[in-house]
């Protein structure tokens, strides 16, 4: 059983972790707001852009002159896996969500006989995969000194994909990211990127890109914004990544605080009883030695 003085040394222990985790909440909360408005804010320019290209993509269709983004190079032998994750900790299972969803793909494509590439981006995906999938590591993004991500940081991983593609490094390149949904809810994702894949938009507005005239034509178009449309993907990518990553932390740094104040009303109320028990003893002691006066 544990001294007084252990106990006290405890309680005040967790006291001060609780301080801890109520200032990384709050930190957090400040930050979730600033992230959650950039990914929103991103979201209708990138679904109207996918609209946009899905339409040029419907017109080239499987022409001979289709850009090599879009028609892919003919093989799916090498997978190019862009896994992006936090640089810190502390934020749940946002990280190893993202990390798992990439393992379980990882290995689905090498028991398919596939040639698997990983590209971490972040160090927590990095420190994740790099037990189990280490010798499929081509690159790692360090965004540790970034205090803010920005467009510039996607074009820089963009820049890094299309080179290696361009290299025929790879065949298919896939990004992992967690999508932000609310607080509580972050959905890891896997989207791929090359070959560029373009969903239709339901209110039919790329069904009516067929009745515009583009000029130049619509390949030459393509091979324009293809690239640039990677760089899109990959920095609403970030994005969502960012506030999921805010929203985890602050919903896991709410839940330490709630465990740690539990963990404190237990203590105390064993440190209580512990003090009763010695007082009862002293006076017992005190009784027994009057008695035998």
């Amino acid at each position: 059983m544990p001294s007084l003085k252990d106990l006290k040394i405890r309680i005040e222990s967790v006291k001060s972790t609780r301080k801890i985790t109520k200032a990384m909440q709050m930190v957090a909360a400040a930050k979730l707001r600033r992230a959650q408005e950039a990914a929103e804010d991103a979201r209708p320019y990138a679904e109207r852009f996918n609209a946009v290209m899905a339409g040029l993509a419907a017109s080239v269709g499987g022409s001979d002159s289709a850009p090599k983004l879009l028609a892919g190079t003919g093989n799916d032998q090498v997978h190019l896996l862009v896994v992006m994750t936090a640089e810190r900790g502390l934020c749940g299972g946002f990280n190893s969500n993202i990390a798992k969803l990439a393992r379980v793909k990882a290995q689905e494509l090498v028991a398919a006989g596939k040639t698997v590439k990983i590209l971490t981006v972040g160090k927590k995906g990095r420190d994740a995969l790099k037990r189990d999938l280490g010798d499929h590591f081509v690159g790692h993004v360090d965004l540790s000194e970034v205090k803010r991500v920005g467009y510039a940081n996607a074009q820089d991983i963009a820049k890094d994909v299309l080179a290696r593609f361009d290299g025929g490094e790879f065949d298919v390149a896939t990004i992992f990211y967690a999508k932000f949904v609310n607080v509580v809810t972050q959905v890891p994702t896997a989207q791929q990127v090359i070959p560029a894949s373009f969903e239709a938009a339901e209110d039919g507005a790329a069904s009516g890109t067929a009745d515009y005239d583009y000029e130049p034509g619509e390949e030459a178009i393509l091979a324009d914004l293809l690239p640039r449309g990677v760089a899109t993907q990959i920095f609403a990518a970030l994005l969502e990544n960012g506030a999921s990553e805010q929203g985890a932390r602050m919903s896991a740094m709410d839940n330490a605080t709630r465990n740690a104040g539990d963990m404190i009303d237990k203590l105390t109320i064993e440190f209580n009883r512990s003090r009763q028990a010695v007082i009862t003893n002293e006076l017992i002691e005190i009784i027994s030695g009057a008695e035998a006066l």
